[in-house]
């Protein structure tokens, strides 16, 4: 067994971004101006990353299409960031990462919290192989490629 963290070297640059504008901007500013404050962190540091990108969301039972979630980043097409700026973290916005973690290929998502009295940051992880639906998905574009060549 090893104890090799999942995509290391991208979240640690992702979490140092994270610091960096805390440290910058403190508590207190909205979402939004964290957003681009982000944005402007992840380009500094080389990170790639893409705001408001549309990520399907599937059914764990079928792997069929539910519909679509909109994170305010997926960086490197590996990892969803969520931003709040709140004096606290709810359990409801901790719960509904990780099911659309669950529910997505992404298998790492972060929780960040800006307006906490010290920054917060919330990491999940539901990697792929304990995703049923990965296997449906896999097979359905199979079929697809075979139908359609």
């Amino acid at each position: 067994m090893t104890n090799k963290l999942l995509e290391e070297e991208l979240s640690y640059k992702v979490r140092g971004c994270f610091y960096g504008v805390a440290n910058k901007y403190g508590k207190g500013l909205k979402e939004s101006i964290y957003q681009k404050a982000l944005e402007e962190e992840f380009e500094k540091v080389g990170v790639d990353f893409q705001g408001q990108k549309r990520i399907d969301i599937f059914s764990v039972e079928t792997g069929k299409k539910l519909g679509t979630y909109v994170p305010d980043f997926v960086v490197g097409d590996k990892i969803i960031v969520e931003i709040k700026a709140t004096d606290f973290t709810r359990i409801g916005d901790m719960n509904q990462q990780r099911s659309y973690l669950k529910a997505s290929k992404y298998e790492i998502s972060y929780l960040v919290n800006f307006g906490t009295k010290e920054l917060e940051i919330k990491r999940s992880i539901c990697t792929n192989d304990r995703k049923s639906f990965i296997t449906k998905l896999e097979i359905n574009s199979q079929s697809v490629i075979r139908e359609y060549p």
